[in-house]
């Protein structure tokens, strides 16, 4: 994805890796016609094979929000050197910081780490290893946690994955003073409505949140996983088996689709692979994606 600009903000793609799931896993309800709805107008994968063994792509990356002065980094993956109990995240060894260089920041340029949810996949390089130590990557940042998905993963019995998680990438920000714990409608500049904002968006976890930035329908939507798939367009009732409330879940993603469609409003799903970005349209059957790269 290329740099987007609109109304004195710059959005930039910090790619982290790509990791091919089972639709009948990740999606479990989509059907074969969901799939021959989707071919109609989505081109980024090959959707040929059977639904039992179609294979989607997610991409895991942050943006990098550029406006007021303020750089603002959304979502941070899944880190390196972390012990994760699913083999795509363990230990890995990737090049994200040189990613984030590329698009002109350093670690230190970073005034505000937003996480629109606290689950593994989102939090891992808010931190990084030094001398055995888990410390902040971003030393300069405040980052921005939601309350009360912070109240959940905090318990011990919270879901083991995000827990590791939480353990190493988000208790060494809080016990370093830079965490913001806070609840919906929370502003970052300005107003709602007029500035960056964050609006509730639970039910994939427990508190997950949007950050929405600009004026009007002149927007930035970073959607966190509001969305993990484009096919989740074409049947908004489809839910991620890692949704912690499935129906909530579905019910903020139609919430989203009514209110942006056909506007300039740009969503920046956290798992859309290719350009990521991409404004919602209608379509004879749900809705569809019409991405924008720049």
């Amino acid at each position: 994805m290329r740099p987007i600009q609109r109304q004195g903000m710059s959005v930039h793609k910090v790619p982290e890796m790509e990791v091919p799931v089972p639709l009948a896993m990740m999606i479990p309800e989509a059907t074969t016609d969901d799939i021959e709805h989707l071919k109609r107008w989505y081109r980024m994968e090959d959707l040929s094979a059977p639904r039992e063994d179609l294979l989607i792509t997610l991409s895991l990356h942050s943006y990098v929000l550029k406006v007021g002065g303020q750089t603002i980094l959304v979502d941070t993956c899944n880190g390196n050197d972390k012990t994760r109990s699913v083999p795509f995240a363990d230990h890995l060894q990737t090049d994200y910081l040189k990613h984030l260089a590329a698009a002109g920041v350093t670690p230190e340029d970073v005034d505000v780490v937003m996480c629109t949810h606290l689950h593994c996949d989102h939090v891992g390089w808010n931190t990084r290893l030094e001398d055995g130590r888990w410390v902040p990557t971003f030393p300069n940042a405040r980052y921005v946690f939601s309350k009360a998905d912070y109240e959940h993963f905090v318990q011990e019995d919270a879901e083991p994955l995000h827990r590791e998680a939480f353990v190493d990438s988000v208790l060494p920000i809080v016990e370093a003073g830079r965490a913001d714990l806070v609840g919906p409608s929370h502003v970052l500049m300005q107003d709602i409505g007029d500035g960056v904002w964050i609006e509730d968006a639970a039910g994939h976890s427990p508190g997950c949140v949007m950050l929405r930035a600009g004026k009007g329908d002149e927007q930035f939507v970073f959607s966190g996983d509001v969305f993990h798939h484009p096919i989740q367009l074409v049947r908004p009732q489809l839910a991620s088996f890692a949704d912690f409330d499935p129906v909530r879940a579905s019910a903020v993603r139609e919430r989203l689709c009514q209110e942006v469609t056909d506007t300039p409003a740009i969503i920046l799903p956290a798992h859309f692979c290719g350009a990521s970005a991409g404004m919602i349209r209608t379509d004879g059957h749900g809705y569809k994606f019409e991405f924008v790269d720049g």
